[in-house]
């Protein structure tokens, strides 16, 4: 059996609707600002959603070189931006000598569709030659990682997860294994994800999924609450680094906290609706449990996927009290979505770095706008206040379409 080596974050990278930065976006968070308004990236007028959680004065020129931005899609610009973040927070150097250690593991939902509906355009319109020549790397999700390792040199394994809304955990959970098992020292991994467009509102909208609460937006997203609607859609990226412990310390790092479970498990039940009593996100929080070596009642708060859909919000909360029984009604539960909207593929990054930080601060972020709670969600989800507890575990939860689940632990570093 090899020897697992402990993992520990390091670095934190955030560009959100809440704001661009890592202290900006918590700063947001806990004082229960939304950053859901009404869509400025296109004219939205003739659609039935009209709002969306936009990353607003984003300007990707401190992140990338000029003559490189116009060959990459938005999503890849707030990749980079984060990981740049994630770097400079954690003061690693890609060095020659360890280069071939680091890797990347960023991936994304859907991609690059603002590309591909402007490039689809000018195609119909005057023929193959108004194509970009970057089109292809521009709309590819591994292009993500791709470029993050190019700008940092990291020669390491390099991949990229693609599973909806469960992409950024998977992808944190991925390179925590590849460090574990001695495949690498260091890891960039994350999500990414920006596709506020005609075609992405448009489809989420014919399948009901989305809250047409258009005429206020700053209420739109509220999980657990009776009266919520449907998701908002969001944009962003969230980004960490992760070091062996033995990396971190060699070089007298900042430890944020240790990732020490991460589980994974399959409805195979339905393409978008979950398993009847949340049965897949349960045994993914019980894999996640099982592998941080815990048992449920060291779990202090749970960053739940919380999306503001009936059956999702219903069924993790079903799946929460199947696998923490009583102690379902000590811990803390909370949606940041109900600030960030829904980020896809990005959110399980963004979660995952809230729920770092609630570990750090001492504190749990707000669910915001739950003023009438679903009988049937009946946990302390933080309602509308930030609530100060300090918390020794935590688990951050993503469940994607198409029945596909990923949960992280992590703890509070302790310097032994």
């Amino acid at each position: 059996m090899v020897h697992e080596r402990r993992v520990v974050v390091t670095g934190l990278g955030l560009v959100t609707p809440l704001g661009i930065g890592v202290e900006a976006s918590w700063k947001a968070a806990l004082e229960g600002t939304s950053g859901i308004g009404p869509i400025t990236q296109f004219d939205a007028s003739s659609l039935p959603v009209r709002i969306a959680g936009e990353v607003k004065g984003f300007d990707p020129s401190p992140y990338i070189e000029a003559k490189e931005i116009k060959k990459m899609d938005r999503f890849i610009h707030l990749a980079l931006a984060a990981a740049t973040m994630a770097m400079e927070d954690s003061g690693f150097a890609v060095t020659e000598e360890n280069a071939e250690r680091v890797g990347v593991i960023v991936g994304a939902g859907m991609g690059g569709l603002p590309a591909i509906e402007q490039y689809h355009k000018a195609f119909l319109e005057k023929g193959y030659r108004r194509i970009s020549p970057f089109f292809i790397p521009m709309l590819i999700i591994n292009l993500a990682s791709g470029n993050i390792s190019i700008k940092f040199g990291a020669k390491g394994p390099n991949s990229a997860a693609v599973t909806a809304c469960a992409t950024g955990s998977h992808s944190i959970g991925d390179a925590f294994r590849l460090i574990q098992r001695g495949d690498a020292d260091a890891m960039i991994a994350g999500g990414t994800e920006s596709v506020i467009t005609p075609l992405g509102i448009g489809g989420f909208a014919v399948m009901k999924a989305l809250s047409t609460r258009n005429e206020e937006p700053g209420k739109a997203s509220r999980p657990f609450d009776l009266e919520r609607d449907g998701f908002i859609m969001g944009e962003g990226a969230g980004v960490v680094l992760l070091e062996s412990l033995e990396s971190a310390r060699s070089r007298n790092a900042k430890i944020y906290a240790e990732i020490v479970g991460y589980g994974m498990s399959c409805d195979a039940y339905h393409i978008t609706t979950p398993a009847p009593e949340g049965e897949g996100a349960a045994r993914c929080m019980k894999a996640a449990l099982k592998d941080a070596g815990i048992g449920p009642e060291q779990i202090h708060y749970i960053n739940a996927h919380g999306t503001s859909t009936k059956y999702g919000d219903e069924l993790e909360t079903a799946a929460i009290k199947k696998v923490f029984g009583e102690h379902a009604y000590s811990l803390c539960v909370s949606s940041t979505k109900s600030m960030t909207g829904h980020l896809l593929g990005a959110a399980g990054g963004v979660e995952a770095i809230f729920s770092i930080l609630g570990i750090r601060d001492s504190i749990i972020p707000p669910t915001i706008n739950l003023e009438k709670p679903d009988p049937e969600c009946d946990l302390d989800y933080a309602p509308n206040r930030a609530k100060k507890r300090d918390i020794e575990y935590a688990l951050s939860n993503s469940f994607g379409f198409g029945g596909t689940n990923a949960c992280l632990v992590f703890r509070k570093y302790r310097g032994i």
